[in-house]
């Protein structure tokens, strides 16, 4: 190849390489933009479960702050049943 002539393909190359080389290349970019996308999404994903599961311990650490209150009222209303009985 001289350095005058244009680059050109070779009549020896099929056309059906050619396209299936351009499909295979239209196939990957869609292949990693769909990836990308389902990165995305599981990103947003992940991050709104992390904001429900701060939520969640903090439901769990409340109610857990209550049943302890519940139990040492019920702890005080049973010693104080059992008080009024030895009083009779």
């Amino acid at each position: 190849m001289s350095k005058s002539e244009p680059w050109h393909f070779s009549k020896s190359v099929p056309l059906t390489f050619i396209l299936a080389i351009i499909a295979q290349t239209i196939a990957l970019v869609w292949y990693v933009s769909s990836l990308d996308n389902a990165i995305q999404n599981n990103t947003r994903d992940l991050m709104r479960q992390e904001v429900r599961l701060e939520a969640l311990k903090s439901i769990v650490q409340t109610q857990a702050l209550t049943l302890v209150r519940m139990d040492e009222n019920i702890k005080a209303i049973r010693n104080m049943m059992e008080k009024d009985r030895q009083d009779k």
